[in-house]
């Protein structure tokens, strides 16, 4: 089974338990259980008004729960271990089916939810709330809320210090909800603080050590060119001015770069017409480079044309001298 698998198996599996106890055990005052796998088994630690309701004569209520979580959850040798609760008026469950059970006896739910949150506070609580929601006095269901001192409602502070606790209060116009939360006398507040009257302050103000006086002073020390012993000696200021004066550096030549035509303050439009002048005089050396490179490559070309027309021309000068001598001899023949 796969981990997530695991935990919501082990949740609802810790719910229908919880559900179980509160059915077998409303009777003895139920205040909540304590569930936690061992080696030896299942170990299982109750919170009761009353233990010895739920432990029975001889024994026999305790083993008849113990088997039927065998029977019906599959529990491993359950060893349950009753405890018996304190201050019922600081536990959350305890209070919320009590008020329940108010409910359901007809008392009026307003005179019930103050009578109770005043019993919770008298009792020592920080805080607490309760939240009844359903059909309290009509056909429209509606919520109502009761509080006292300072409650937590998200964080880990929720999580780990408020006590909770739920009931329903079965009524003829349909079921009641009820919610109690209750910050114990000994939690401890993230944002709590204490108020020291008459306190002397000096006795709260701490003293810097030694070793800080100390790192400050050598770091003066070693500023001003001293000796500083701090987890070993450090240079002197000597070593390191021996070194610089063997340290020897060629000089280097200092290039001045020109000044660009538009900067050096006066004479800066001298300058661009200066500047202009030598750009329009570069422009046309390099026209006229350029135009006796393709002139040259004209002439040449043109020669080379004139060269192949003229030998064209003796050819063709050749082939009718040769064709006048045909005409010639073929009419010598024909006469004789």
């Amino acid at each position: 089974m796969a981990d997530e698998q695991q935990f919501i198996h082990d949740g609802i599996q810790r719910t229908k338990i919880d559900e179980f106890f509160h059915d077998e055990l409303a009777r003895a005052g139920y205040g909540g259980m304590d569930v936690a796998k061992t080696p030896m088994g299942t170990q299982i630690v109750l919170k009761a008004e009353k233990p010895g309701m739920v432990i029975g004569k001889g024994g026999k209520n305790i083993r008849k729960v113990t088997s039927e979580l065998e029977k019906r959850f599959d529990l491993d040798d359950p060893q349950i271990d009753v405890q018996e609760v304190d201050e019922p008026d600081l536990n959350a469950q305890i209070v919320a089916d009590r008020l329940a059970n108010a409910l359901e006896r007809g008392w009026y739910f307003r005179k019930a939810g103050h009578t109770t949150i005043d019993r919770i506070m008298d009792a020592g609580a920080l805080g607490a709330e309760i939240v009844l929601s359903g059909k309290v006095t009509g056909a429209r269901s509606r919520v109502e809320k009761f509080n006292r001192g300072y409650i937590k409602h998200n964080g880990e502070p929720a999580e780990e210090i408020v006590d909770r606790g739920t009931g329903v209060a079965v009524m003829k116009l349909g079921t009641i909800g009820v919610q109690v939360r209750i910050i114990p006398p000994n939690a401890e507040l993230p944002d709590d603080f204490e108020v020291y009257e008459d306190a002397d302050v000096e006795a709260f103000i701490e003293e810097p050590s030694g070793d800080v006086d100390e790192l400050l002073a050598d770091a003066d020390a070693a500023i001003e060119g001293e000796e500083v012993d701090v987890e070993g000696e450090a240079p002197e200021a000597e070593a390191f001015e021996d070194e610089e004066a063997d340290l020897e550096f060629e000089d280097e030549e200092v290039i001045e770069e020109p000044e660009l035509p538009g900067e050096g303050g006066e004479g800066d439009e001298a300058d661009a017409d200066v500047g202009e002048a030598d750009a329009t005089d570069e422009l046309d050396a390099v026209d006229e480079a350029i135009d006796s490179e393709v002139s040259e490559d004209a002439d040449a070309e043109a020669g080379d044309l004139m060269a192949e027309m003229e030998e064209t021309d003796e050819g063709d000068e050749d082939d009718e001298s040769d064709e006048d001598v045909a005409e010639a001899d073929a009419e010598e023949v024909d006469e004789e």
